[in-house]
């Protein structure tokens, strides 16, 4: 209307309505946030879709109701209600009969009396033996009736959903007739379709003719196939779950209330759906208990009602490989567990979606996997949380104007600056000393006396980071900051020192070369082995493909070195406690590492007497160093290490 006037501002009546329903970032940290902890990058992606971003909305949840559904629909009641209720009423039919009969004194009573007495002990074998019977009670013929009507109703209300609530079939020829035909019209069209014959046009005729029959309205002949297979598969299902002879009473029966060419097309189309979708539940029962028999319409429904549930707790479980949350029925959900549980699967699929828009997983044969974008973010929190506890400064940054600790002497020297990490030039230093004070003894210091030492700056690193990959790491809770020792390095090299090269060598019986992907996905292998002479001769290599750079390896390891490769033919040897041969073998490594001119630092992890004696001999041979952090800061002091390496040697 003219006039009106509108203001517009910030939403405040609530969560905003038009946000997304995740933060897909916050997810991606809540991954690597598992990761760094030690967990496996698949279980933890798997873990964000199960419990759900931010412990809402998750596979887990959902199955946990599917789960308690089937409990109770297991609870609902008795399957052999049908054969009960049926011999309920034959017992009613056959009492008012002989009540009627003891009234009437002539020899066809007598003979009546006799054939009801005759009766076998069967119910549907009785309900058979009775079809020509002449009843002299009313109220005995119309029990009688009662149990071919009701079960004839139930067994086709159950296959055909459209007569379920329209007119009963009892004493309706017409109807029967009816029903026949459209059976027989329907196999005629399941077995062109069955022949791969194109039924589009046959399947719009016999819709057209026997549309009322399917309130569904399926769109097409496999459309039809899914809703009828899975009624009759719980039909299956409900004779499968009876005992013996509970079985052939309730089979019996209803050969007797169906007639034969009712029970003909009935079983000609059972045969039919189960060749189409022979996938179905078909040969199993369930045992379910309950207060009250259930009739035959509502054990069936039961049965279907828990059949769709197992499927649908294999859809939310995701166990298949290639699993995706595509495979979950949302029309199932909607079903059994409601629209609120539909909508979570719909948000989680949007989840998944955008992960993937975006760039943050990828998905592979084995399921989804972060993709580098997300390996870049993980790498970065690693980086901040090694970095939370070292000060900011000019650790570790490029200056290549100045001279250097590292490589070769130049001969040279100059006075000291503040910053400086050159090694002194004591004897220019105190000379300068005795020049400035004179001779005499101590010898007095002043700032102005030091000098340093110049080299050549070297412009790059080849680092080698060797991570133990032994059970006993994951055992002893050193898993997750291995991971986040590695990720961390590799992210401060990549975005600070891009010209470094740097090979992450982890190794358990044998050793093996990791990207980042690899050690962020990497899980324990139970063979035992501690193979450090396989990973050193791997950073070997690596170092003699970057001739110029500063040589550096890094070794992480909690236990000593319990098997090598044997030289003949490459094969992993392991022994323990360690034989002497693995020691060889791995001191032999160390010292074409330390001929090579490489630092070799080692991080011991624990406190094993073994390992202490075996890395001391090390450092003194290589003249390396060795650390002990607690596993909480093993990253601090690996970046820590790596910057001052990169600086040079002293």
């Amino acid at each position: 209307m003219a006039g009106n006037r509108f203001r517009y501002g910030q939403w405040r009546g609530g969560p905003d309505p038009l946000a997304p329903p995740y933060d897909v970032q916050a997810a991606v940290d809540q991954v690597g946030a598992e990761v760094l902890a030690g967990g496996s990058l698949r279980d933890a992606l798997r873990d964000l879709l199960r419990r759900g971003p931010q412990g809402r909305g998750g596979l887990d949840g959902l199955t946990a109701r599917a789960r308690r559904l089937r409990r109770e629909a297991l609870r609902r009641g008795e399957l052999d209600g049908a054969v009960t209720r049926a011999r309920a009423l034959l017992d009613q039919a056959l009492a008012a009969e002989r009540d009627e009969l003891a009234r009437r004194d002539d020899e066809a009573a007598r003979f009546a009396e006799t054939m009801l007495d005759d009766l076998p002990r069967s119910t549907a074998q009785a309900v058979r033996d009775l079809s020509d019977y002449r009843w002299a009670s009313d109220e005995a013929r119309q029990n009688y009736q009662r149990i071919l009507d009701g079960l004839r109703d139930d067994v086709l209300g159950q296959r055909f959903a459209g007569l379920r609530d329209s007119a009963r079939l009892a004493g309706d020829p017409a109807v029967q007739e009816r029903v026949a035909e459209m059976m027989r019209d329907l196999n005629a069209l399941l077995a062109r379709h069955a022949r791969a014959e194109d039924t589009t046009d046959a399947f719009a005729e016999f819709m057209r003719r026997h549309g009322d029959f399917f309130p569904e309205r399926p769109r097409d002949v496999d459309e039809l196939i899914d809703i009828l297979a899975r009624r009759s598969a719980a039909g299956q299902r409900l004779l499968n779950s009876l005992s013996q002879r509970q079985r052939e009473e309730l089979a019996g029966l209803m050969r007797e209330s169906l007639g034969d060419r009712l029970a003909a097309e009935l079983d000609a189309l059972e045969g039919n759906l189960r060749a189409l979708r022979p996938d179905l539940r078909w040969g199993r029962g369930e045992r379910m208990q309950g207060g009250q028999p259930l009739g035959y319409g509502e054990a069936t429904g039961a049965l279907d009602e828990i059949a769709e549930l197992d499927d649908l707790l294999d859809q939310l479980g995701q166990a298949h490989p290639g699993a995706t949350l595509d495979d979950i029925d949302v029309d199932a959900v909607t079903r059994t567990l409601g629209r609120d549980a539909a909508d979570d699967v719909r948000r989680l699929r949007e989840l998944e979606r955008e992960l993937r828009r975006q760039g943050w997983v990828t998905r592979d044969a084995d399921g989804l996997t972060l993709s580098p974008k997300a390996l870049r973010r993980l790498g970065g929190t690693a980086l901040r949380q090694v970095f939370a506890e070292l000060t900011a400064g000019p650790r570790g940054q490029h200056d290549l104007r100045s001279a250097g600790a590292a490589g070769e002497v130049t001969g040279a020297s100059r006075p000291w600056e503040y910053g400086d990490e050159q090694p002194l030039d004591v004897v220019r230093t105190l000379t300068r000393a005795v020049r400035r004070a004179g001779p005499g003894v101590p010898v007095q210091l002043a700032v102005e006396d030091f000098e340093v030492v110049e080299t050549e700056r070297r412009a790059s690193a080849a680092v080698a980071l060797c991570v133990d990959l032994s059970y006993s790491m994951i055992s002893q809770g050193r898993w997750g900051p291995m991971k986040q020792t590695g990720l961390a390095l590799a992210h401060l090299m990549a975005t600070r020192f891009p010209q470094d090269a740097l090979q992450i060598i982890g190794f358990g019986r044998r050793a093996e070369t990791l990207t980042q992907q690899e050690l962020a996905a990497i899980e324990p292998d139970m063979m035992q082995g501690t193979n450090l002479q396989h990973a050193l001769r791997l950073a070997g290599r690596h170092l003699r493909r970057h001739p110029d750079a500063e040589p550096v390896v890094l070794v992480v390891t909690d236990g000593e070195p319990t098997a090598h490769l044997d030289p003949d033919d490459g094969e992993a040897l392991f022994a323990w406690p360690s034989s002497a041969e693995t020691i060889e073998a791995t001191v032999r490594e160390v010292d074409r590492l330390a001929r090579y001119g490489a630092t070799l630092n080692l991080f011991m992890l624990g406190d094993d007497p073994g390992l202490r004696r075996f890395v001391d001999a090390v450092a003194r041979r290589s003249g390396g160093r060795v650390f002990t952090p607690d596993a909480d800061d093993l990253g601090e002091y690996v970046v820590s290490d790596y910057l001052r390496a990169r600086r040079g040697r002293r």
